[in-house]
C-alpha cells in the first residue's frame, strides 16, 4: 500500500530535512547530467524559515521539495529547486508541488512575473499547464544575483560564451497581467510537448558540440536560435 503524501508550506519544523533535500538534488544532478545549480544549506534553511518553500512528506519520509525566491525588487519570482525523491516518482507529485509553489508565489507576490529555468520536458509540461510560456532570457530578470546562482551548474560555460542569451535551460514565464485576462488554463495538446522536446534536442545538439563548429563565442548560433525560437513559440 502506497504511503499517503501530504504537501505543506515548509516551516522551522521541517529544518531537519535540509540534508536529505540537498542530497536528493545532488543525486538528481549526477543522473541527469544536464546541470542543476548547487544549493547552499543555509540558503535552503532560510527559505524554509521564511515560509517560502514547499515540502512533501509521506508520513515522516521526505518525498519532494521546491522553494520560491524574488528578484528585481519583487518584480520577478522564481520557483526553484523542484525535486522529487526516487521512491515517489511517477505519482504526479512534481505537478502537485509545483502547483502549490505557484499558488504560494501568487499569494506572496501577486503582481510579480513568475519564471523558471529548466532542462526537463516534464517540468516544461507542468509549467505550460499553469500558464507559463517559453521566453528568451532577455525577458527574465536582469538581477545579477540570480544569474550568479548559475555559476555552480556544470553548463555555466555555455551561458558565458553566449553572453547569457542561451543555455541548455529553457526560460518560461507566467505574466499575471496577461494571463489573468484569459480563460482558465488547461493542459496543452500533446503536440505542443513535442515542440518542447524538439527544442531541447536542438539545444543539446548545438551546445554539447565543439562551440567553434557553431560559430563560437559571442555570436554562437544567435541568428539560428532567434529564428527557431520564433518559429516554434511565437
Amino acid at each position: 500500500m502506497e504511503k499517503e503524501i501530504t504537501i505543506h508550506i515548509a516551516s522551522e519544523a521541517h529544518l531537519p530535512y535540509v540534508d536529505v533535500i540537498l542530497q536528493t538534488i545532488a543525486d538528481a544532478a549526477k543522473v541527469r547530467g544536464t546541470g542543476i545549480a548547487k544549493r547552499n544549506p543555509d540558503y535552503v534553511k532560510l527559505k524554509i524559515t521564511e515560509r517560502k518553500a514547499i515540502i512533501a512528506l509521506a508520513g515522516d519520509e521526505f518525498a519532494g521539495f521546491c522553494y520560491i525566491e524574488s528578484w528585481g525588487h519583487d518584480k520577478f519570482v522564481a520557483n526553484s529547486g523542484l525535486i522529487v525523491a526516487d521512491a515517489f516518482r511517477g505519482r504526479g507529485l512534481a505537478r502537485d508541488i509545483k502547483r502549490k509553489a505557484f499558488e504560494l508565489s501568487r499569494e506572496r507576490y501577486p503582481q510579480a512575473k513568475i519564471f523558471g529555468l529548466t532542462t526537463g520536458l516534464a517540468v516544461m509540461k507542468i509549467n505550460s499547464e499553469l500558464g507559463y510560456k517559453p521566453v528568451t532570457f532577455s525577458e527574465l530578470t536582469d538581477d545579477e544575483q540570480f544569474w550568479k546562482g548559475c555559476q555552480s551548474c556544470v553548463n555555466y560555460d555555455i551561458l558565458l560564451r553566449t553572453n547569457r542569451k542561451h543555455c541548455l535551460c529553457t526560460g518560461m514565464l507566467y505574466d499575471p497581467a496577461k494571463e489573468e485576462k484569459k480563460q482558465p488554463v488547461t493542459a496543452e495538446p500533446q503536440k505542443n510537448l513535442k515542440v518542447y522536446e524538439r527544442w531541447l534536442r536542438f539545444k543539446r545538439f548545438v551546445f554539447l558540440r565543439n562551440p567553434k563548429k557553431e560559430g563560437g563565442g559571442k555570436g554562437e548560433g544567435k541568428n539560428v536560435f532567434q529564428r527557431l525560437f520564433a518559429f516554434l513559440f511565437l
